[in-house]
């Protein structure tokens, strides 16, 4: 039983999982390189945890089951399962995998949350790869159920079981990745969208609102439900998917889209910037979190309720 957890970089990744591991009754032993990280922490989970409370807490959560540590080497000494958030780079990450994979014995299952990186280019530095997998969550952590499960080249099947397994404890909805690839699924899917969207902004077409209102008020209601693949089985009426494809196929010949993404100049991050300045108006980064997680919370429960339904 996972019942002690290191989490290793506490960004707002970290943060998501200290908060939802602790929120399921774990402990967590927190490292995190920057100086002041225990105070910034410390305030985030203070802050969050009526959050938690709303979404529902495990009956032996408790936000101070958590340790501060100034070395990676104490996060991992009594650690159940090592959780890495550090920078999105992959000679950071293979240098923090070196060290953490020395520190804990050869069962401790490590996982990265990288969001795109190859696991088995991170596990080539370790001495125990067997044991190394990305576990790629979504923002927020404690939220989200979301997790992608990739195993690397040295990857054993067993770490992913285990993994997998604890991540569904953790009331999570962890999604196996079969080919290890860069950027997993969600993140593929992501992209492309973004990249679209950095092209319209740049050709004058659309602004970040208008953009942002052509998923939330359309598309981005039924994905919460059904995901892009079902909801166009719907499309083809009767004749679902075949027919969708038969009538709407012959489109994808045409130049709608920009799969490449746009030259991201400084103009285009200015219109980036303002554009979502605008957006957000007087709210502050917390104060839209706040929106957020509430909307989350409600859009959840309701999709909850009809996927329990059989979907």
């Amino acid at each position: 039983m996972i019942q002690s957890v290191a989490v290793i970089g506490t960004g707002v990744i970290g943060t998501g999982w200290a908060l939802r591991c602790l929120a399921s009754g774990r402990r967590v032993e927190a490292f995190d390189p920057s100086p002041n990280f225990k105070a910034r922490l410390a305030d985030e989970i203070h802050r969050l945890w009526p959050v938690l409370e709303k979404r529902g807490l495990a009956e032996h959560a408790d936000p101070t089951q958590i340790r501060y540590h100034d070395s990676i080497a104490g996060a991992c000494a009594h650690a159940d399962f090592v959780q890495e958030s550090a920078p999105e780079e992959l000679t950071i990450k293979q240098a923090l995998h070196a060290e953490i994979d020395d520190a804990c014995s050869p069962e401790i299952i490590i996982a990265s949350s990288s969001s795109g990186l190859l696991p088995s280019q991170i596990q080539s530095v370790c001495a125990h790869p067997e044991r190394m997998l990305i576990g790629h969550p979504f923002n927020p952590v404690y939220l989200l159920p979301l997790v992608e499960v990739v195993g690397g080249e040295g990857t054993q099947a067993k770490a992913l079981d285990v993994a997998s397994d604890f991540y569904q404890q953790l009331g999570m909805r962890p999604l196996r990745v079969r080919n290890e690839i860069e950027g997993y699924l969600s993140d593929r899917l992501q992209e492309a969208l973004w990249r679209e969207a950095l092209h319209l902004v740049n050709d004058g077409i659309a602004t970040t609102q208008e953009l942002d209102d052509a998923i939330t008020y359309g598309p981005g209601l039924r994905w919460a439900m059904m995901g892009t693949c079902l909801t166009f089985h719907l499309a083809g009426g009767q004749g679902g998917m075949r027919h969708m494809l038969e009538q709407f196929g012959p489109a994808l010949k045409l130049p709608w889209t920009k799969l490449e993404a746009p030259e991201l100049s400084e103009t285009l991050i200015d219109q980036m910037v303002a554009g979502t300045a605008a957006q957000a108006g007087t709210k502050s980064i917390a104060d839209l979190e706040t929106m957020r997680d509430e909307c989350l919370i409600e859009i959840m429960a309701v999709v909850e309720k009809y996927r329990s339904a059989g979907l």
